[in-house]
């Protein structure tokens, strides 16, 4: 699913990081760490293809493939959450019935209707795990998933987590997953 060899990256002179290899086979789940700033986001937006690596070899699936999280939720917040998941169910071409069932199983039925800037931070937090996992990606890449999730929240998200899927996850607290990881990859 992803072949990564030598990657690196840089901002002018400034290195984020190199030599960095990935072999995640499908139903794999890689687990990202380290401290801020050590690059983790960096990759995990390479790995979404949304940005490019400055060296390296890359083999990743098709973008529409891929479901990605980053650290904000990547929703319109003049918009209602349903407003929100039916412009991206048009946009990935999705069924809208799948708009409802997200809102449903992530406890946001009840607020559909409301814009996303009256919503605390977790609940935008969950209405964009809706949008990452609207169109079914084959790989989830989740940059500080469990961000200001209360403790439903985090139930909902570790229903994710155990769903048959590639994953590639950065976190700060490696514990909720270690028990999930194929491979593990420390930033230093």
């Amino acid at each position: 699913m992803i072949v990564a060899r030598g990657l690196a990256k840089r901002y002018g002179d400034r290195r984020v990081f190199r030599d960095v290899d990935v072999e995640l086979e499908a139903g794999g789940f890689l687990l990202v760490t380290g401290a801020n700033g050590s690059g983790k986001t960096t990759l995990l937006r390479i790995l979404a293809r949304l940005a490019a690596p400055s060296a390296g070899s890359l083999e990743l699936p098709a973008r529409e493939t891929i479901g990605y999280l980053g650290h904000e939720p990547l929703v319109y917040r003049e918009l209602t959450a349903l407003e929100n998941l039916a412009l991206f169910a048009q946009l990935y071409r999705v069924e809208r019935e799948r708009v409802g069932m997200l809102l449903e199983r992530f406890g946001l039925w009840d607020a559909r209707n409301e814009r996303v800037s009256t919503f605390s931070r977790g609940m935008q937090q969950r209405l964009g795990l809706c949008r990452t996992l609207l169109h079914e990606p084959t790989l989830l890449v989740l940059d500080e998933p469990a961000n200001a999730l209360d403790a439903r929240g985090l139930e909902l998200l570790d229903d994710v987590f155990a769903e048959a899927r590639t994953m590639v996850v950065a976190t700060h607290e490696p514990e909720r997953v270690e028990q999930l990881a194929t491979q593990r990859l420390a930033f230093a």
